[in-house]
C-alpha cells in the first residue's frame, strides 16, 4: 500500500500558523490544553534542588522535536503542536511569601506542569484505511516526576517520544514499538536531538501501514468479542505464573467499559448488524478508550494496544494461540 502525498509549494514546507495539529483532544483524562507560547513565556522551568541548575523545559522538548521533523521531512507540511498538560505545580515569588492565596497578584504566581504530552501532525503524508484518513503524526510525553529533582545537574532527564499515524475520524493515535522511544535518558538537548534522529530514521512507515491495513480483513463475532471482554476483565487478577504466555494488556476497567459502550454506540467503529466487528474497528475502540489514560501511561498503552490486537490477528490467521479469544 502506497502513501498518498499531497503536493507542496515548490518543495517548501507550508506551516499553518493558525491550525493546530488537532482541533479535538488526542488525550482527555485530567489534562488541560495549553500553547507553546504559554509554556515558553508563562511557565517556570524546574530546577535541581541541590544546585539550582535548570532542566530541559517542556517548550525546549517540543521545539527540538519540531526542528528535527522539519529537517527530515523537508518537503512536507508540518503543523504547530497540540499540547495537553496535567499535574500543575504552583508557587509564588519570594516577595509574596507572606500573602494569603486570595491576595496574590498574577505576576506573583508561578506555575509549571509536572506532566505534558504533545503531537505534531504532518498532514501532507497520509493514507486511507477502511475509509478513515490517517496522517503521519509525531509527538512526545514528559513527566518530571521521573527525574531526580533532589539531585544535581548531570543526572539523566527522561523523555518519551514517538511517530505513527493519527486517525482523523477520531484523533486516535496508531503507534507501535518501532516508532516509540520510551523513557530515553539524556543530559542535554544535543543528546535528546540525537535520539530523535535515530527514531525517525529507523521508523518504517510503510511497514507500519502494511500491518494496520491487515486489520481490515479479519473479524470477531459477537461471541468472540464477549469472550475477549470477559477475559480482559479477568486478566489483571490472574496469577503471574499464568500471565507469562499471555499477551500483556495495560488497559484498566474504565477503558474496557468504554470499549464495550462504543462497541454498540460509536458511529464509526461499532459492530455491524450481526454483531461482528473487524479488527481495525476493534483497534480503534481500544485506541479511543486510551484517551482516558493519564499522560504518563498514554504512550505505553497506545503501543500495547497495537500489539494486543496484532496478537489477536495472528490467532485468527491460525499462526498462534491467544488466551483472550481461544
Amino acid at each position: 500500500m502506497e502513501l498518498i502525498l499531497q503536493p507542496v509549494n515548490q518543495g517548501i514546507p507550508v506551516i499553518e500558523e493558525n491550525i493546530l495539529s488537532t482541533s479535538t483532544p488526542f488525550i482527555e483524562a485530567n489534562t488541560v490544553e495549553t500553547t507553546l507560547f504559554d509554556i515558553r513565556n508563562k511557565h517556570i522551568i524546574p530546577v535541581y534542588t541541590k544546585d539550582n541548575e535548570r532542566l530541559i523545559s517542556m517548550a525546549e522538548f517540543i521545539e527540538v522535536y519540531t526542528d528535527v521533523l522539519k529537517d527530515i521531512f523537508t518537503d512536507e507540511i508540518i503543523l504547530p503542536p497540540a499540547i495537553r498538560v496535567s499535574h500543575p505545580i504552583k508557587g509564588r515569588l519570594p516577595d509574596a511569601k507572606d500573602k494569603s492565596a486570595d491576595q496574590l497578584l498574577e505576576h506573583e504566581k508561578t506555575l509549571y506542569y509536572e506532566r505534558g504530552a504533545f503531537i505534531i501532525e504532518i498532514p501532507s503524508v497520509k493514507t486511507v484505511i477502511d475509509g478513515n484518513v490517517l496522517t503521519l503524526t509525531a509527538g512526545g510525553v514528559k513527566s518530571y516526576h521521573l527525574d531526580k529533582l533532589q539531585s544535581k545537574k548531570g543526572s539523566d532527564e527522561y523523555f518519551s517520544f514517538f511517530i505513527g499515524f493519527q486517525n482523523k475520524v477520531c484523533t486516535n493515535l496508531c503507534i507501535w514499538t518501532d516508532g516509540y522511544s520510551k523513557k530515553v535518558g539524556v543530559k542535554n538537548k544535543d543528546e535528546l536531538r540525537l535520539h530523535m534522529y535515530q527514531l525517525l530514521e529507523s521508523y518504517n512507515h510503510s511497514l507500519h501501514l502494511h500491518h494496520l491495513k491487515k486489520l481490515e480483513e479479519l473479524y470477531l463475532t459477537e461471541h468472540q468479542f464477549a469472550q475477549l471482554i470477559g477475559r480482559c476483565r479477568m486478566y489483571p487478577n490472574l496469577p503471574n505464573s499464568l500471565k507469562v504466555d499471555i499477551p500483556m494488556l495495560l488497559m484498566g476497567d474504565s477503558q474496557i467499559n468504554q470499549i464495550v459502550k462504543d462497541y454498540y454506540k460509536d458511529e464509526s467503529f461499532c459492530k455491524d448488524e450481526y454483531g461482528n466487528i473487524n479488527l481495525w474497528k476493534l483497534y480503534n475502540l481500544f485506541t479511543g478508550s486510551n484517551k482516558s489514560s493519564y499522560i504518563d501511561a498514554y504512550a505505553d498503552r497506545a503501543v500495547n494496544v497495537y500489539h494486543f490486537v496484532e496478537n489477536i490477528r495472528w490467532a485468527l490467521e491460525g499462526h498462534a494461540q491467544n488466551w483472550f479469544i481461544n
